[in-house]
């Protein structure tokens, strides 16, 4: 495999100065089949965490870890398969890894607050809103969140990616200025380096940059892999967050100077937050149909979307519920907040806005509350 040298661009300068940051610990990093979880390992991280808050940076932890720190008390040999048996684990798990959390970090007098959140907390905005005061109430009182996914109620275990997602999810939501993927892989190849030849990627600058890229799924301790981290990494950076996916063994180097693993850029623009809940948060709740007019009204010159180009509605939704757009090609152009409940809105197809009443003359979706997929 072939690394190349590493040089400090924009990207890893904005990420090494980042005053708000969000570090996300993979499972095969802080435990093993064998033991559990790994006590040194994790103290080692929360050293790395330690010094980087020293340096003035807010750090929150995304762990993962929890079903793995539960397979051993449990008398487990593998990772379950049944979500009776992944929920138990966790339910053990969970304990094991706020307290050893909390252990390590009183090693500073430092105290942890474990924050656990599941997907439905980010489709729901009251939901959504609660998490992120919470969050930043624990900073401001120089406390640090550790935040899982709350495996024990989770009816889709996997919906984060082994919390990839969750940890991309998590730094929009507090404003991170970087996010910190750290695993047991040294950062992105264009191929699995297990295998054979393959070239190590430094940085990404655009998806050109990962044009021949070959990710794979996850291993025996987690559910993500680099295909769920790459697609992480990818979420956050189009939300305006840079991205250093390192391996968790130089997260000193990886939270110090930034020189390891693959950095990835942000786009120029952040995305608002709730233009990023539209599109990457918010569960859709239905979809509309749109003719060929109404696509590049919507999708290519930012209009709001309006009765006359819409040519069928399906799923019960309600007024302020998140749907998708479909054009004629049957692809998901886009995703806006919608103004009518769906019986209301099937009245309206294709109808001008002057053939209707006073009170559905308001645009189906705002263009403020569109975003382009």
């Amino acid at each position: 495999m072939t690394r190349l040298p590493l040089e400090l661009s924009d990207a890893r300068q904005a990420i090494a100065g980042a005053r708000r940051v969000v570090v996300k610990i993979g499972s095969s990093a802080l435990t093993s089949l064998q033991g559990g979880l790994d006590n040194d390992r994790l103290d080692r991280l929360a050293d790395a965490i330690e010094a980087r808050m020293r340096a003035g940076s807010d750090v929150v932890v995304v762990s993962s870890g929890a079903i793995g720190a539960g397979l051993a008390p449990l008398g487990l040999t593998r990772r379950p398969r049944d979500l009776a048996t992944k929920q138990a684990a966790a339910s053990v798990g969970q304990l094991a890894l706020a307290h050893a959390w909390g252990t390590s970090f009183a090693r500073y007098d430092r105290t942890v607050g474990q924050v656990l959140l599941s997907a439905d907390d980010f489709a729901r905005r009251e939901h959504h809103r609660n998490a992120q005061r919470t969050l930043d109430r624990l900073r401001s009182l120089g406390a640090v969140g550790v935040v899982n996914e709350n495996d024990t109620v989770a009816t889709e275990e996997i919906r984060f990616g082994d919390n990839d997602r969750l940890a991309a999810l998590v730094a929009h939501l507090v404003g991170a200025d970087a996010l910190f993927l750290l695993s047991d892989v040294a950062g992105l190849y264009d191929g699995d380096p297990r295998k054979g030849e393959a070239n190590f990627i430094a940085e990404v600058r655009s998806s050109a940059d990962l044009d021949g890229v070959i990710a794979g799924s996850g291993g025996v301790l987690g559910t993500g892999g680099m295909a769920s981290k790459l697609s992480a990494a990818r979420l956050a950076a189009d939300a305006g967050v840079p991205v250093l996916l390192a391996a968790a063994a130089e997260a000193a180097s990886a939270l110090g100077t930034g020189t390891v693993g693959t950095a990835f850029a942000a786009r120029p623009v952040r995305l608002s937050a709730r233009r990023f809940w539209v599109r990457h948060a918010a569960d859709s709740r239905g979809a509309i149909l749109i003719d060929a007019g109404a696509v590049r009204a919507v999708a290519h010159a930012r209009r709001s979307l309006l009765a006359a180009g819409i040519v069928g509605v399906r799923g019960r939704f309600h007024g302020g519920d998140v749907v998708d757009l479909i054009g004629p090609d049957r692809a998901i152009v886009a995703r806006g907040v919608v103004e009518y409940d769906a019986a209301e809105l099937s009245t309206m197809l294709g109808r001008s806005t002057r053939e209707l009443p006073d009170s559905m003359q308001r645009p189906v979706i705002h263009a403020d509350d569109l975003v382009k997929v």
